[in-house]
């Protein structure tokens, strides 16, 4: 993980965390630790700082309670000393810094800290990652593991900027295990070649008797239009790039009581082949299926919905809805389609009904720009 560039004034010094008497002059260089929170406690798994005020560091020795010292390297200036490694949570450790002042007095330091308990930390985990590229409908979306408190606080340490520039707002929810969610869409979809930059500065941020650790920075590249459309009564589905309508396919959708989702769905992920069994959503009774090997599998929600493969429907694509929700065509064109769609391309079912959930994958695009701006904890 990348280290934190918080750089705390409480944080454990020779004044605060039981350092020793400096050998030269009264006013003596002195040492600082980050990334620091919670008081004195420093950021566990990042890698640990060690910075010099008033003079320049010329050895540094952290260890561990079995002994081990922290591999470490003292930077070109002198100015700071820098872990190889991360640090471990909810450990003590004690540190002996050796430093020359400005007025060449030798001087000692030495201390003790402690990092901070993963029961003391709230993260989130978000939906992009560095250097990637996606689809023009992805919004950026963040999951913490434990119940934000105070979302205005955090949403003002989230923050996304493109170029070229878009409108765009953050909007709470629940995602569909009870989590707090916070997704960021622009007004309309990202334009194809944006780049984007998704920057994520929890550290130190009050959750109740919890505290932010994380510091991030995630740019990505928004690709190519690719747009799909999927009508239930006319069963076709047609793929359009960067708006030309390159291709329409014959499907069949969602039977009577099992109807495709209506409305704009995501990408989520894809695989070339996957089982399909009908009680990891529900299904039992006469309704149950258990297929063994689906091929070519586009997935839309986390609830079970796809685009894949489906030879068993033959004969009925283009004439008759005859899925339990998912949109099945011919091995050929699901192959076809599995090729030229990616994470984050929108995908709309028209003429179908109820409308996907905003948190059943990224529902986000059925929700109107004034109650998506509603959403925001920052008003």
């Amino acid at each position: 993980m990348a280290a934190c560039s918080q750089n705390a004034s409480s944080a454990a010094d020779d004044s605060k965390a039981g350092a020793g008497t400096a050998s030269g002059k009264a006013r003596a260089a002195a040492v600082s630790l980050s990334p620091v929170v919670k008081g004195d406690a420093v950021i566990a798994d990042e890698p640990l700082v060690l910075k010099a005020r008033d003079g320049k560091l010329s050895s540094v020795t952290v260890t561990a309670p079995d002994g081990k010292a922290l591999d470490g390297a003292v930077s070109a200036d002198g100015a700071s000393w820098t872990s190889a490694h991360a640090t471990a949570y909810d450990t003590a450790y004690t540190f002996k810094a050796r430093l020359t002042a400005a007025d060449g007095t030798k001087t000692s330091r030495t201390g003790s800290f402690r990092t901070v308990s993963k029961k003391d930390i709230f993260v989130g985990t978000y939906n992009v990652s560095q250097g990637s590229t996606v689809g023009v409908a992805l919004p950026v979306s963040v999951v913490f593991n434990r119940p934000v408190q105070d979302k205005a606080a955090v949403e003002r340490r989230l923050r996304v900027t493109s170029s070229p520039a878009a409108e765009g707002s953050w909007s709470w929810m629940k995602d569909r295990d009870g989590k707090d969610r916070v997704d960021y869409r622009p007004k309309e979809y990202w334009k194809p070649g944006t780049k984007v930059t998704f920057a994520m500065d929890l550290v130190g941020v009050k959750n109740g008797d919890l505290v932010g650790t994380q510091k991030r920075e995630i740019d990505f590249t928004v690709g190519k239009a690719v747009a799909t459309t999927v009508d239930v009564v006319k069963k076709t589905l047609t793929l359009t790039e960067n708006g030309r309508a390159v291709r329409t396919i014959p499907v069949s959708t969602g039977k009577k009581t099992f109807e495709t989702w209506n409305g704009t769905m995501v990408v989520l992920s894809k695989v070339p082949s996957i089982r399909m069994n009908s009680s990891t959503v529900g299904i039992f009774g006469p309704e149950a299926y258990d297929l063994g090997s689906v091929k070519w599998d586009v997935q839309l929600t986390p609830s079970g919905t796809y685009t894949h493969a489906a030879p068993w429907n033959e004969g009925k694509f283009g004439k008759v809805n005859g899925s339990h929700g998912c949109i099945g065509m011919s091995t050929a064109d699901a192959k076809w389609y599995f090729e030229r769609v990616g994470y984050g391309d929108p995908v709309t079912v028209v003429n179908s009904k109820d409308t996907v959930d905003v948190n059943n994958g990224y529902g986000d695009w059925n929700v109107d720009w004034a109650k998506w701006q509603a959403g925001s904890a920052l008003g």
